[in-house]
């Protein structure tokens, strides 16, 4: 009788949880503030198994800090050699201006990696989410990139990745705004110190500027404001079609990045880009290497960041991220001599303190729902 008792209750802890707990559905469902360039959704069946061929416990969370943490590092490196470096020789000297080929090729191997990870790992899902979601989604995304790579051309990495970091601005802003959702104090407060550690790096005094510029805001700086709105606009259409339509990862990744290559190859046909594109790697061929490798880093990246979310959680994969990004700084510093003033470096601590203690303490409002 005992034994029966016990086996109905273990069947009904199994319909009430499902085949893994709801916890870590809802902490994979975190919002885009606390992602770098993760697609975080609900856990399933299938996107499980791609973490468990790497066993469990300490070597999967070595595994995947040393795939996030290598990935983006050697993302950021190739960035900018890609974006910012000086192709030929003396007055022949030439740079890369071509965002929008850039752009398409990651969409493209973004496309097939993720093609790749749908076949063998999640291939049992349907997808009901609307195309025209996905289209508009991709819209946002693909301009959030192209802004984000023609900004190196007018600043330099540190201040790009710094500029990056401060993604939970717009999207607390375009949530309250647009979604109407509540934040707790602690996460205003995280982002008030975002705000300061931002303004401090960008600040520039009057005498500081050999050349001259004493502008605080010039038009790479209004690119990198432009990429941040449309990574808050791109946030709000992944919180929707999580909402409505649950969407797994590996679909919105496939889909998005699908639409984006449509929408950039389009692009570069009606502006004739392509064909100068081409002409310049004819001209420099070891360029296409960089730019196959900065391409599969950015995909492996986001399955190496997807699989943190999935095992252990929103917390550890933002730690993982906000360290690696102040790496990349670092070495941005030491590897191409991109001069960093006291000043810049007390607003750098600043932003990634922000960005730590939003991460620890800036959830406090997901939790009481729950």
């Amino acid at each position: 009788m005992e034994e029966a008792e016990e086996k109905d209750m273990i069947a009904q802890d199994r319909l009430a949880w499902g085949p893994f707990p709801v916890w870590s559905r809802l902490e994979c469902m975190r919002s885009p503030a606390e992602r770098d360039v993760r697609l975080e959704v609900p856990v399933t069946g299938g996107e499980m198994e791609l973490g468990g061929i790497l066993g469990s416990g300490r070597f999967r969370l070595l595994v995947c800090f040393l795939g996030v943490f290598v990935c983006y590092f050697y993302y950021g490196i190739l960035q900018e050699t890609i974006t910012r470096g000086k192709y030929g020789e003396g007055e022949n000297q030439e740079k890369f201006r071509f965002a929008f080929s850039l752009v398409f090729v990651q969409c493209v191997v973004n496309s097939l990696f993720a093609k790749f990870l749908l076949h063998f790992f999640d291939s049992g899902k349907a997808d009901r989410t609307r195309s025209w979601l996905y289209a508009a989604c991709s819209l946002s995304y693909v301009g959030a990139m192209v802004s984000s790579n023609s900004a190196l051309q007018y600043v330099n990495y540190p201040t790009q990745v710094l500029g990056k970091s401060c993604k939970p601005i717009p999207v607390m802003l375009l949530g309250v705004t647009l979604l109407k959702k509540k934040y707790p104090l602690t996460k205003y407060l995280c982002v008030l110190l975002i705000v300061l550690g931002v303004a401090l790096f960008m600040y520039k005094p009057r005498n500081a500027d050999v050349t001259g510029d004493t502008r605080v805001f010039g038009y790479g700086e209004l690119l990198l404001l432009l990429s941040l709105t449309l990574d808050g606009l791109t946030g709000v259409s992944q919180d929707h079609m999580r909402a409505h339509y649950q969407t797994g990862s590996n679909q919105m990744m496939l889909h998005v990045n699908l639409w984006s290559s449509f929408v950039m190859g389009a692009g570069i046909l009606f502006t004739g880009e392509l064909w100068d594109f081409l002409s310049f790697t004819e001209r420099y061929p070891s360029i296409i290497n960089s730019i196959l490798l900065f391409s599969l880093t950015s995909a492996l990246g986001q399955a190496f960041i997807f699989m943190t979310v999935v095992h252990f959680g929103p917390l550890t994969c933002s730690i993982i991220t906000t360290t690696r990004k102040f790496f990349t700084i670092l070495a941005s510093v030491l590897l191409f001599s991109n001069p960093i003033s006291e000043l810049q470096w007390v607003g750098t601590v600043l932003v990634f303190l922000g960005l730590g203690l939003d991460a620890k303490f800036g959830k406090g409002s997901k939790k009481a729902a729950h």
